[in-house]
Formats: structure tokens, sequence, C-alpha cells
């Protein structure tokens, strides 16, 4: 049997773009009877609050979805320590102290369009205390090569993350294991064989895939779907840039509503009429829904698809 997972930050509510990836994530799991974890992922901080994470859950259990199991990712400390446990003794963990303007001054981009690391820092030593001693942030050296895992969609996902990105941070500076490490291991004591998540995510992947062959951990497969974009279609919806959050549209919307207009937003209806995700069930085939972005605007009362 097949493991999904369902992974969105606690940084603040959910927002029409959570709720069409997790009905995408949803969809795809019970429509192939596979299991569906829901990872609340509070890593961060400074961002992260137990009330967003349980607003969260209330979010998508009023929208009409279900999981088999539930975890905070915050209480997986003790695998993640092990995993850079593991980089330590593999000679693959090193300090770097190079601010985020220092590698803006380099001007290259990565694939995820952030300032590429050169990976200058490699070969500078651990503490004589280990990593546990170390206030640097913490970066794994991946192995040199072009990773290529496979989009079901047929998204290109291949290149060589240590040249086109650099060594990524496994450990912030405030002591916070970093994105790119968490999720590969925890997707893997989960025993997750499928990921579906939006393609903003996808230039990720290959170092995700190199981090798993570094720590011998196995590779899901991946799609990669569309994403909701904001009016001006220069960059998604996000809680960074002030979607609008799940509390105001419960005030517009019934839940069947708003799951009917992201249906047809996507690509599954060809109308608005109100639906549930268990409505869609039966008719639903990823070649039914659409691969391009979508833009849609907010103007107070309603949510809208622009033209």
């Amino acid at each position: 049997m097949d493991t999904c997972r369902f992974a969105p930050s606690t940084t603040g509510p959910a927002h029409p773009g959570t709720l069409l990836a997790a009905l995408l994530c949803w969809l795809d799991a019970r429509s192939r009877g596979a299991r569906l974890l829901l990872r609340l992922e509070d890593l961060d901080p400074a961002r992260c609050t137990p009330a967003h994470a349980d607003a969260l859950l209330d979010d998508l259990a009023w929208f009409g979805l279900d999981w088999d199991a539930v975890e905070r990712q915050s209480a997986h400390a003790a695998r993640h320590a092990a995993a850079l446990d593991r980089l330590a003794a593999l000679g693959a963990l090193y300090p770097c102290s190079i601010s985020r303007s220092e590698l803006a001054a380099g001007g290259r981009r990565a694939p995820d369009g952030a300032w590429a690391y050169d990976n200058r820092a490699r070969g500078t030593p651990l503490p004589a205390g280990g990593w546990r001693a170390c206030a640097l942030p913490l970066r794994a050296r991946l192995p040199d090569g072009v990773f290529a895992p496979e989009d079901e969609g047929g998204l290109g996902l291949a290149h060589d993350p240590a040249a086109a990105a650099g060594d990524p941070v496994v450990r912030r500076r405030d002591g916070a294991v970093a994105y790119q490490l968490a999720v590969v291991v925890d997707d893997a004591a989960a025993g997750v064989t499928r990921v579906v998540r939006g393609r903003d995510i996808a230039p990720s992947t290959a170092t995700q895939a190199a981090l798993q062959r570094l720590l011998g951990l196995p590779t899901p497969a991946y799609r990669h779907h569309l994403l909701l974009l904001e009016q001006d279609r220069e960059r998604k919806l996000s809680k960074f840039h002030g979607a609008v959050g799940a509390p105001e549209l419960r005030t517009r919307y019934r839940a069947a509503g708003l799951c009917g207009l992201l249906a047809r937003a996507c690509g599954l209806r060809g109308d608005e009429a109100p639906c549930t995700p268990a409505g869609l069930l039966a008719g639903f085939a990823w070649e039914r829904v659409r691969r391009d972005d979508v833009a849609v605007r907010w103007d107070g009362e309603r949510l809208a698809p622009c033209p």
C-alpha cells in the first residue's frame, strides 16, 4: 500500500492555495486506497505557533478532508538529530558563516530562485564538540553529479544540485533543523512512497534526492501540480504575501461552495456548483487536472479566477 502525505507549514492560516493542494493530495491518495498522513511542519521557531497548527487542522476538517494519521514535525527532534549525527559520521557536515548578502553578491540564482551558494566553505571542520557545539549554520556536502527524480506529470526535475544550488543548510543559525533535511528524514520514517505537492517545490526535489542517497533513504514517487497565483501572475498565493486566509473565506463561503470553486479552477469541474471532496472522488483523474497555473483575485467578498 502506498503512503502519501500532505505537509503544510504552520506559519499562518490556510489560504486557497493550501486548500487546493490539500484537496489534490487527498484525492490522489483516496482514489488509490493509499494511507494518507497529515504532517504539520512546525520547526520554524519564529513563525510557527500551536495556535496556527490547531487552526489549520480545523480548517482542513471544515473543508471535508480526513487523515489516517496526524503528526507534528517538532515531535521528531530525536530523528533529526540522528540524521545530523549520520552526516557528521560521513564527513558531510560542515559549518558555514556565509550570509545571505554575501550569497546575493555572487549574483547567481539557484533553480528555486534563491541565491546559489558556491560551496566555498566545504572542508571547514566541525568544532571539537561536534555539531552540537557549533553556533553557525550547518550545511551538508552533497554528492556531485546530476540527480533525476521522476515527476509523474512529466515535469523536468533533473539537475546537479551541488553545482546549481549548492550544498543545502540542514541546521539553521537559530538551531532549527532546516526543511531540506527534515522533509527527507520524516518522509522516510513515515514510509512515504508518494509525494503530491505544488510545482513551486519541484526545484528542491533533486536536492532532496541527493540527501536521500547520502543518508541511504528511499526516494518516493513525485507529482507536482499547478499553483494558484496572485492576480498579477508574478507569484503564488502565500501566507507570506498576505493571501486571503481561511478565517475570512469561512465568513463568505460554505465549505461545499469553496470546494466547487477550487474544483472548477483546477479543471475537475466545468462549473462552480457546490460539492465535497468525497463527491469529486469517483471522477478524479490527473488527466482532468489542468497543468497551467491559475491566477485568482479576492475582492473582499468573492474569490474568482482571473480571465
